[in-house]
């Protein structure tokens, strides 16, 4: 390891304590967040050329990291971007939590192009590679959300790709925190149901259970494909379909999925109560999907579609 038993006692086990800076992972080595110094001529600065990935981390263990990895690995392909062994990744991941003596929490992977000239063009310099960990925020069982007029592009050349260029979700998360909602929803150009800012979308209509095709634009979430395997085992059935936006105000349930929030229902679109937040159909895959995790912390990537 890259730090002393005698530095990492040094951060306090209250997980997230802000008065101690935390450690990091950046191009090989260990070290405070403070001194992971970023050049201002570093590509992910400039113009947002880098791929992440965010995962939870349960009992000091990343969740579906080798789905995670697939993930990246597309993703940074699209962009031109390089990525460590999978092994490796999964080292430095834990090195880190053990660092920060964390156990439940967040951790992110970031890779950017590196030190490049000021424009699109990108140097010759090696990528920047960080890996940092925090506490994982909570979540309420159920949340409002609200459509935005902004559409996602489902023919850029960035679908399907986990980018760092995340400025339009700030802009419509911060639109929608500021009307006390928990999450901003997208249609695509077509005005089909895509996404969120930050994840994945499922609506129960006339008792079937629907989600966004990958075609719609919208991202190929880990957690979706892990309630993808969840309604597999337990019998329901998922269609992939393109709906017009405005069927999510139909829904007689709906729920958004992500790493961080698992399966959260939706009570309110827009001004419109859903009749019933968390649904039946909520409430089972949500109570199947924390059992999956107990006892499968890394499904196969075998068969996760990016599109």
């Amino acid at each position: 390891m890259q730090f002393t038993e005698k530095e990492a006692k040094a951060n306090p086990s209250n997980e997230g304590s802000e008065s101690v800076e935390p450690w990091v992972w950046r191009n090989g080595k260990v070290i405070r967040a403070g001194e992971a110094h970023i050049s201002p001529f570093d590509h992910g600065i400039l113009v947002g050329d880098g791929v992440f990935e965010t995962l939870n981390v349960y009992d000091g263990e990343p969740f579906a990291a080798s789905r995670h990895f697939c993930r990246l690995e597309k993703s940074a392909g699209k962009l031109g971007l390089k990525v460590p062994d999978e092994s490796e990744l999964l080292a430095v991941m834990r090195e880190v939590l053990e660092a920060n003596e964390l156990s439940k929490a967040r951790i992110r992977v970031t890779i950017t192009g590196g030190i490049s000239p000021l424009g699109s063009d990108r140097g010759t310099a090696e990528h920047t590679m960080l890996v940092a960990a925090s506490p994982i925020p909570e979540y309420a069982e159920t949340g409002k959300v609200i459509t935005v007029p902004f559409t996602r592009n489902e023919n850029s050349a960035l679908v399907g790709v986990k980018s760092t260029s995340y400025g339009e979700n700030v802009v419509a998360l911060a639109l929608a925190k500021k009307q006390g909602a928990v999450e901003a929803i997208f249609a695509n150009n077509a005005g089909m149901l895509c996404e969120g800012t930050g994840c994945n979308i499922f609506v129960v209509l006339d008792g079937k259970l629907l989600t966004p095709t990958l075609a719609s634009g919208c991202l190929a979430g880990v957690t979706r494909s892990v309630v993808l395997d969840v309604c597999e085992e337990l019998g329901i059935e998922v269609r992939e379909k393109d709906m017009p936006l405005n069927d999510l105000k139909k829904a007689d349930e709906a729920f958004l999925s992500s790493s961080l929030r698992e399966v959260q229902g939706i009570e309110r679109v827009d001004e419109v109560d859903l009749p019933v937040a968390p649904g039946p159909i909520t409430q089972k895959i949500r109570q199947a999907f924390k059992a999956f995790v107990s006892r499968n912390p890394d499904p196969s990537a075998d068969g996760f579609r990016f599109e």
